[in-house]
């Protein structure tokens, strides 16, 4: 029986840690922050706060403690929001041993460093334990409730180490999640960070009144500004078209689910970020940290994306989305197949 601890106790954490708990061939240590979702899970099998209505498993245990979690396990699933992705993995580093196999499975980019979660987590490891982690980075098209529940769903972990692959593929399989391998963590990471500013962008729409010819031009051009930043960062234009790319976008922008898209629903609707974010209980919509680091890593590698652009200025700065939408459809026009368009 594989031990697993999960760190991280939101609805995907959670999600992942029900696929892996029905199987009844791993032990998984679920670490959760909150007291409310530990006593909720220990009374009544369900995490009330973060994934109400979903039964978890009596394979999953729930902690407070980092060193109860990660005591002899084999995978470690990190499932924190990326502003968290630091000091948790700080606070964890004197329980971490180099057989340990990593699985970075949040979407989105440190704001101060720019780095990617892999990044982080490889970086902290290494300078706090002195071996580099075996991970990788686990993404794609995957609603935490829908997993939960057994819906059909395809995901891909993306890693150069090929034994994590396989095992992590091998692993969190099941009748309801069809996990596929790749080998370009740079773009698997990136499509799953970006696509949540899209998704916002879309919500903006929504929450303006516009159609589907609006989402559709959105979706389409905002996959080729994350491509551009993708390719340009190391990562391959075809992962852009797989599950960690157009299927999440897609995804994403469309799904009434998605905490992201529902944000920019509110913008669009005219109501203050703050204001937003206080009523979303602690769920946390990862595009609106990322979206400043997006615009810092597009600039150091001189990407032009207008989209994730115009969604900092409304996010950061205060700028009216009408206005947005107005600044994008008066840039100059271009060849579609242009590298910088």
């Amino acid at each position: 029986m594989s031990r697993i601890a999960v760190i991280g106790a939101g609805a995907w954490g959670t999600g992942l840690a029900i696929v892996m708990g029905r199987s009844g061939n791993h032990q998984v240590r679920l670490w959760a922050h909150e007291k409310e979702v530990r006593d909720s899970i220990v009374s009544r099998r369900v995490n009330e706060l973060f994934l109400p209505g979903q039964s978890i498993p009596t394979t999953v245990s729930p902690t407070g403690s980092l060193q109860e979690a990660l005591d002899g396990a084999e995978i470690v699933v990190s499932v924190m929001p990326s502003q968290h992705c630091r000091p948790l993995f700080q606070q964890m580093l004197p329980h971490l041993a180099p057989a340990m196999l990593f699985v970075s499975a949040t979407k989105g980019l440190e704001e101060t460093t720019l780095l990617r979660m892999t990044e982080v987590a490889a970086q902290i490891t290494e300078s706090g334990r002195g071996f580099a982690p075996r991970i990788g980075a686990l993404s794609g098209p995957s609603f935490a409730k829908e997993v939960a529940r057994g819906d059909p769903t395809a995901i891909t972990i993306a890693s150069q180490d090929r034994g994590l692959a396989e095992t992590v593929q091998r692993e969190f399989s099941d009748p309801g999640l069809r996990v596929y391998t790749n080998d370009d963590v740079v773009g698997v990471e990136l499509g799953g960070a970006l696509k949540n500013i899209i998704a916002i962008a879309a919500g903006v729409c929504d929450g303006l009144g516009l159609g589907h010819n609006s989402i559709a031009a959105l979706i389409t051009r905002g996959l080729a500004e994350i491509t551009r930043l993708a390719v340009a960062c190391g990562g391959r234009h075809e992962t852009m078209s797989g599950l960690a790319g157009l299927g999440d976008l897609v995804l994403t922008c469309t799904g009434g689910l998605s905490r992201n898209r529902s944000v920019g629903v509110e913008l669009g609707r005219g109501r203050k970020l703050p204001d937003i974010i206080a009523g979303m209980h602690g769920a946390v919509a990862e595009g609106v940290f990322t979206t400043q680091a997006a615009v810092g890593l597009a600039r150091a590698r001189g990407v032009e994306m207008p989209i994730t652009e115009q969604m900092d200025d409304i996010l950061h700065r205060d700028k009216s989305p009408a206005e947005a939408i107005r600044d994008l459809m008066n840039r100059s026009v271009k060849s579609e197949k242009a590298l910088s368009s």
